[in-house]
This record gives C-alpha cells, structure tokens and sequence, in this order.
C-alpha cells in the first residue's frame, strides 16, 4: 500500500461508495458513535472521513473535524454536510491519516473506521490518533481484522497481492494494532454482519484512579 494507489482506488471509489458500501458499514458506524458517549462542546476527530457517512449520526453540540487522503471522498462529504446541514461538523480537510498537521491533545476522542487496513502503515496511524487525542480520551478502531478460520483466512492471504487495487490489505492482523501499557485495549465488539469487522477501544494513557470509567463493552475476541 502507498498513498497514490489509495488515492486511485478511492477516486474510482468517490461515486459509487454510498450505494455499495454504505449499508454493510453503517451499523458499525452507528455503533462507534454510540461507543464514544459524547458530550456537548468535546471535540471529535474522525480519521478517514470518507464521503461522510457518518457525520449524521453525530450529536449536536460537538465539535467533529474529519479528515481524509481522497478529496473527491471529500467533496461527497461536503454536498452531505451543506444538505444535511450538520451543523456539528467543524471541518473537512485532506490529510494524511499517518502525518496528521493537528496541535496534539486537540481532540476529546478519536475514531478510525474501516481505515487501519487501509494506511501504509497502521502502527503510525495509531501513534497519529494517540498524539492528537487527550489524555484518558478514547480511541475507537473499526476494521476487518484476519478471520481465525483457517480456510478463510488462507483465502484474505490469497488476495493479499491485489490490496494496491482493492484500496485496503485483505488480511491485517488484530494482533498488528499495540497495546501498550499506557494505551489500553478495554474492549473489543463485532461491529458488523458475522462479526467480519470488529470495534476495538482504546482508552489514551492514564487517568488517575478515581476518573476512570468502567469499559462500555466488554473486553472478548
């Protein structure tokens, strides 16, 4: 994967994104949304935006800037935003998911959905996400992760060789994201139809003991 073959694949994308893979992923998006329990005024970056699909499904009251690599997935959310009149979307702008130019700590919570497989390299996605979130903010991962089915999964290896044309790697690894000590894993959904996409939280660094939430969902693979 490289950022041109990701901007290829998503302007053949642009047009037909919605139809095609707009009702398999919205149930994850609406279950991420959902997940981050948002409050008025927090501050929410969504990381590979995409067409904006799930700008609606935001509260009123936050603050949400998305970002994305593809600005004609962009210009989709833009038509979205001004006829939908989403009024809680501060800002879309083309950017590289792995070299975000945000101040860091600017974000109350950050989200990736369906984009971990697509980025060249997901550890510096991750560490993007963390730099520019809050301390004790939480961090939602959406993504297909390698099927523990070993036939399926030698089929995800199978395809590895056309990710370039796909747009995304067909076989990452839940195990490829980190969990670190400070940057903990509290709890992993299925996200969608068959459990094929899983929502992975994170909470960013530590809070002191008393501040700490009980996880939203539990913890299971």
């Amino acid at each position: 994967m490289d950022l041109e073959s990701i901007r290829t694949a998503y302007r053949r994308y642009a047009n037909h994104y919605d139809r095609i893979f707009g009702p398999v992923f919205n149930p994850g998006r609406k279950l991420a949304i959902q997940a981050l329990d948002l409050e008025p005024g927090q501050r929410v970056l969504e990381v590979g935006v995409g067409t904006g699909l799930s700008l609606p499904y935001y509260p009123e009251g936050v603050r949400v800037v998305g970002i994305d690599i593809s600005p004609e997935m962009l210009d989709k959310a833009r038509d979205r935003v001004e006829e939908q009149n989403l009024s809680q979307v501060e800002d879309l702008l083309v950017m590289d998911a792995e070299n975000l130019e945000l101040e860091d700590a600017s974000f109350d919570a950050v989200v990736a959905m369906y984009v971990a497989s697509v980025v060249p390299h997901p550890d510096r996605l991750v560490d993007e996400m963390r730099r520019v979130c809050i301390p004790g903010g939480d961090i939602l991962i959406i993504n297909h992760f390698t099927s523990r089915n070993p036939v399926l999964r030698g089929l995800e290896r199978g395809l590895r060789p056309l990710s370039r044309m796909l747009g995304f790697r067909p076989d990452m690894d839940l195990d490829s994201l980190p969990e670190l000590e400070d940057f903990r894993r509290i709890g992993v959904q299925n996200a969608n139809i068959f459990g094929y996409w899983k929502l992975v939280h994170y909470r960013n660094g530590e809070l002191p003991e008393a501040a700490r939430d009980e996880p939203r969902f539990a913890a299971g693979k």
